[in-house]
């Protein structure tokens, strides 16, 4: 598992929203499932005192250390103040942000992931499902009844797609060690690189899915520079080029980043590359056969 496991402590910014309180209890849960510590504190300003599902709410996320041993956070505000929350959880001292929140300006973005950066805090998302490891840790919104724990990293910039490939594996009895979800925006934290190069020093994890989309180079600057086995799919092949497609991020470039493009690019470092996510775990045996 990367990121994090049953040790972890995680605070939730935006505890006592309707999403923070739902998922708190979702995250919680499931750490019980596990025996993993989940969810040890919420904040939110001018609500401290309250709970959510048995979680002690803070004003500030400095105040909720004071009392809780805690290493990530998982960001459920409202678009406007997701870059003061990520900026604040990074200068807490906190190692991960894991930011939900969609429709963050992107000059706030910006300025929020470079100071987290700077005070070496890692950022996944924004506009991001989380990240889960099966019988270890759920941070976000990703419905942990489909995963299985095994050896098979996914990375992936859409939601929807991952649960559909994760039920892929699962169904066909392929256990995952961690399933991220890095976020569709134009101005993401953790890349594909990055969370590979994280993948690569997990010892659970033989091989990743790399789910990617139109729009960008992510995928294959990912792929060119790790070690890790890899099987990749891409969505939006039938995307008309210079058309903005579901993720802010989602933009085809004609000749570059459409899905085609990738495809080939893909193909091209000898990655088997899945035309529907039922080929995955095929693929996935093929390769595992290929690295035995």
């Amino acid at each position: 598992m990367i990121y994090g496991d049953k040790k972890t402590g995680i605070i939730v910014t935006g505890a006592t929203g309707k999403q923070g309180d739902y998922h708190i209890g979702l995250m919680n849960e499931y750490a019980r499932q596990v025996g993993g510590r989940g969810v040890v504190a919420g904040v939110t300003p001018k609500k401290a005192g309250q709970s959510v599902h048995g979680v002690p709410v803070y004003d500030t996320v400095k105040d909720a250390l004071k009392e809780h041993d805690a290493t990530a956070s998982v960001i459920f505000v409202p678009a406007k103040a997701a870059g003061d929350s990520i900026m604040e959880v990074a200068d807490a001292g906190l190692e991960l942000a894991v930011v939900i929140t969609e429709h963050i300006p992107v000059h706030d973005t910006m300025k929020a992931i470079a100071y987290a950066e700077m005070e070496g805090c890692r950022v996944i998302g924004p506009n991001c499902p989380g990240l889960l490891s099966p019988g270890e840790v759920k941070m976000g919104i990703m419905p942990a009844s489909l995963f299985s724990r095994g050896h098979v990293g996914v990375i992936s910039r859409s939601g929807t797609l991952t649960y559909e490939v994760v039920d892929e594996l699962t169904r066909a009895g392929i256990g995952q060690s961690t399933v991220i979800g890095i976020g569709g925006d134009p101005v993401i934290g953790q890349t594909f690189e990055n969370a590979l190069a994280q993948f690569a020093e997990d010892k659970e994890t033989k091989a990743v899915v790399l789910i990617g989309e139109v729009g960008g180079n992510l995928e294959a600057e990912g792929a060119r520079n790790t070690d890790v086995p890899l099987v990749a799919y891409i969505a939006g092949i039938s995307a008309p080029p210079d058309k903005r497609m579901g993720h802010a991020g989602a933009i085809v470039e004609g000749g570059e980043s459409d899905a085609r493009s990738k495809i080939a690019k893909l193909k091209k470092m000898n990655i088997p590359v899945a035309s529907r996510p039922s080929e995955i775990p095929d693929l996935i045996r093929d390769l595992f056969r290929c690295h035995c």
